[in-house]
């Protein structure tokens, strides 16, 4: 808490060289005494770039998925229309012959 009463937020320097050793300060004898906050803002930046970069190229693959279920279920109904009348012509077919059969065993 600040002089005003206002809470002040910060990063345990250790903890942040665990993270990356180029974001501390050190002291004369190489230990670690201070957070480079002003190096924290860019790197920052740079990982939110990352991350957005990473959130675009998924919706491009979502969009991708979606357009290649479409084209499948678009190709599931035709190919089930195809049986649909294969499987009509094969009756037509099976009935024609019981009836081949039943006119020949008739005479």
């Amino acid at each position: 808490i600040d002089s005003d009463g206002t809470p002040q937020f910060g990063l345990v320097a250790e903890e942040v060289e665990k993270v990356n050793p180029d974001l501390v300060g050190r002291d004369e004898e190489g230990k670690v005494n201070t957070v480079r906050y002003e190096a924290i803002n860019a790197m920052l930046l740079n990982e939110f770039l990352k991350e957005h970069q990473k959130v675009e190229q998924l919706q491009a693959m979502v969009e991708q998925l979606r357009t290649n279920a479409a084209k499948q279920e678009s190709t599931n109904a035709i190919q089930e229309k195809q049986i649909e009348t294969l499987m009509t012509g094969l009756q037509n077919v099976s009935e024609q012959d019981g009836l081949n059969h039943l006119t020949a065993s008739s005479r």
